[in-house]
């Protein structure tokens, strides 16, 4: 029934054999996990992609009995024999195929394995560079392997549920032209018009607005996007979107269907009802409160402004921050109040890394303060900042003065940390939140121009285009921006797009462009807007997040079958790496000597 010539065929997946197939006879393909010789008998622990299974030979079976002890870890095996049920103790409970064992009756060997540079063990983990470098290995473990079975589960639901939803899924370019707006282009040398490029796309923004104006109105795409920018540990410079847009649509509309598509997709691959409607925050509000614009809301310690309370203060830190237009603000870590000067070192070591100067603090015991700038404080000011914070005995009071922005990125990462550290909130709860209003511009102090908060083709609120006219009002322009954040991460980000022509030429003159530049860079996508453009807007939720979000995965590294590593390398295919002058010389290309210097 065996044999070499492709006539082995696999009755059952292992992971799926249970006391239903009784005494029935199966075949099972896999690797051995693992071998397990008690004298008489062997135990053979079968792996496939949907479980284990464990085989015994028996001894009587002289013939099978001395192959099967000829068998090592990783060795490729088929195994066919019959399904009998485990009794009492031999019951593993652990084990999802734990009432049954295989009886084998043949076996066939069909491949060997060298030993493994990587264990395919969840409690003997390799440095990750090794794992990474043996990827094909690594991604044997049942952990991975349940993550990218969950990414198939979220991607076939999405298309099935957008599809219902009268969505059509529709390709767009890989080789597009490089309008560098951000991040950097990856840029494609073009062998046929030598001495120009393409870019590999930052995201398929320009191509799914055209989409919109032929009448497309519904259009989604699981779209590979690069971006050649430093990386952190929630990115890559290769990562997957759900991209969609639609016409004739409202923000409220948006929400309402990404809404229930986050709904449905949690409901059918992990069963975890999702409460609809999602809470919704201004960027302004996100910022008071929680000092960023992707908020954990699974917990509180809310961020306090204590800029009026302490206005007269002769604190020198506090002082200067305020004169000079910055703010006092803090927050109340519930219970710390024991703390030693070890941990609150610690925490202002982290509000430095951030941009901060340090990290002020006061202890709450039933006499008022005590330690830190307790000593910097009176008793009306102490009484105010008790007043306002609502803090209590055995809290400890965390303070941050500086610019607006320094004090929020700095209580921010405090929070954060905090959260985690103390255990604040449920790790199984989903918390989402849209935050909407961003500002449409921001200054850069550094280049002296103004450029985008987020995105140049967003349509401005309408009540906002008078500021227009007065660069003194840029800043006050808000975009019909929003972004989805779960649990501190940003899933999505989207708006309504600039679909009137004048409008958009307004953007680009603030943004400093010339009209050679713009019609080198954008004019196809100007030269569309004349021929009516529906009004329209769209989103992008990052599938890799999604799946971080989703497995619980600690880095987004485990939720991609092949990824890069933080210095955007493949180790497992030695790549980028370097190719022959040949090559180079039919793209036009000469490398230029680098000046170690």
């Amino acid at each position: 029934m065996l044999d070499l010539l492709g006539n082995t065929k696999r009755t059952h997946y292992a992971g799926k054999i249970d006391l239903s197939l009784k005494d029935e006879t199966v075949t099972v393909l896999g690797w051995v996990h693992r071998r397990r010789d008690l004298g008489g008998l062997i135990f053979i622990d079968l792996r496939d992609v949907e479980g284990i299974v464990q085989v015994v030979f028996k001894p009587e079976k002289e013939e099978l009995h001395k192959k099967a002890g000829k068998l090592r870890n990783e060795y490729v095996i088929a195994v066919s024999g019959k399904v009998i049920p485990r009794e009492g103790k031999n019951i593993n409970k652990d084990m999802k195929t734990g009432e049954i064992e295989i009886e084998a009756e043949e076996l066939l060997l069909l491949n060997k394995s060298a030993p493994l540079p990587v264990q395919v063990n969840e409690n003997l983990l390799a440095e990750e560079n090794l794992r990474l470098k043996y990827r094909y290995l690594d991604l044997r473990r049942e952990k991975l392997q349940k993550i990218i079975k969950l990414r198939h589960d979220v991607v076939f639901a999405m298309r099935e549920f957008l599809t219902k939803h009268n969505f059509f899924e529709i390709e767009t370019p890989m080789l597009i032209k490089s309008t560098p707006e951000g991040a950097r282009d990856y840029l494609v040398p073009s062998r046929v018009h030598p001495g120009k490029f393409f870019a590999l796309p930052q995201s398929p923004q320009i191509y799914k607005q055209l989409l919109m104006i032929s009448g497309f109105d519904r259009y989604f795409q699981i779209a590979r996007c690069f971006r050649d920018e430093d990386l952190r540990a929630d990115r890559q410079p290769e990562f997957t979107q759900l991209d969609l847009e639609m016409s004739f649509v409202t923000q409220d509309e948006i929400f309402q269907i990404m809404e229930e598509m986050f709904a449905y997709i949690f409901e059918k691959c992990l069963n975890v009802k999702i409460p609809t409607p999602f809470p919704r925050l201004t960027y302004k509000e996100a910022m008071r409160r929680f000092g960023n614009d992707k908020p954990d809301m699974r917990f509180g310690m809310e961020l306090v402004d204590l800029s009026q309370q302490l206005k007269n203060s002769e604190f020198r830190v506090f002082k200067g921050a305020l004169e000079k237009g910055g703010s006092v603000r803090c927050i109340v870590a519930p219970q710390c109040a024991s703390y030693s000067r070890k941990q609150i070192d610690a925490l202002t070591e982290k509000a430095k890394h951030v941009g901060g100067k340090g990290l002020a603090y006061c202890k709450v015991d039933e006499h008022g303060f005590s330690s830190g700038i307790s000593k910097f404080l009176g008793d009306n000011e102490q009484k105010a900042i008790l007043k306002k914070t609502g803090a209590a005995k055995g809290d400890l009071i965390l303070f941050a003065a500086d610019s607006n922005k320094i004090v929020f990125k700095v209580l921010a990462e405090i929070r954060n940390h905090l959260g985690k550290e103390l255990k604040l909130y449920d790790e199984d709860e989903f918390n989402f939140v849209w935050i909407t209003d961003f500002p449409l511009f921001e200054w850069n102090e550094e280049q002296k121009r103004w450029e985008t908060a987020h995105h140049m083709f967003t349509l401005p609120k309408e009540e906002h285009l008078p500021y227009f006219e007065n660069e003194a009002d840029y800043d006050k322009i808000e975009g019909q921006l929003y972004d989805l954040v779960c649990n501190g991460v940003e899933l999505s980000s989207g708006s309504i797009r600039c679909h009137r022509l004048d409008i958009q030429r307004k953007i680009f003159d603030i943004l400093g462009f010339s009209e050679e530049e713009l019609q080198q860079k954008f004019g196809f996508f100007l030269n569309a807007l004349k021929y009516g453009t529906p009004p329209h807007g769209g989103i992008a939720p990052g599938i890799d997040r999604i799946i971080m979000i989703m497995s619980k995965a600690e880095s987004i590294r485990d939720v991609i079958a092949f990824p890069k590593t933080l210095q955007a390398a493949d180790l497992m295919s030695e790549s980028p790496a370097a190719v022959g002058e040949k090559q180079l010389q039919e793209l036009h290309i000469k490398l230029l000597e680098r000046d170690e210097n």
